[in-house]
């Protein structure tokens, strides 16, 4: 059974193009995640999970960050607008690795 990782984060905006918003999980949380064994997945380090923010959960991935050596977690729009956050806030978050 998948552990699930419970923490607090503040949600940043993308510098790039687009509209995207993240998280960093933090670096315990992402260490602890790198060291779990898993299944090889092509593809640059992402991995599947679930996340809970408020009363809304859904399935994404977390990409690994080279600057932060984190994890990172996209937060859709979607979400930010059903829980009423937005860049700069800080929410808890449940992330399970679905993997």
């Amino acid at each position: 059974m998948n552990e699930t990782y419970t923490f607090a984060a503040e949600l940043w905006p993308h510098a790039g193009e687009g509209s995207w918003t993240f998280l960093t999980v933090p670096a315990d949380v992402s260490a602890d995640i790198k060291e779990r064994p898993r299944p090889r997945r092509p593809g640059f380090g992402s991995l599947r999970v679930t996340v809970r923010l408020g009363g809304t959960s859904w399935a994404t991935s977390i990409f690994p960050e080279a600057a932060s050596g984190c994890y990172v977690l996209p937060v859709k729009n979607a979400v930010r607008s059903a829980e009423k956050v937005d860049h700069g806030d800080v929410v808890e978050v449940g992330l399970t690795l679905a993997e």
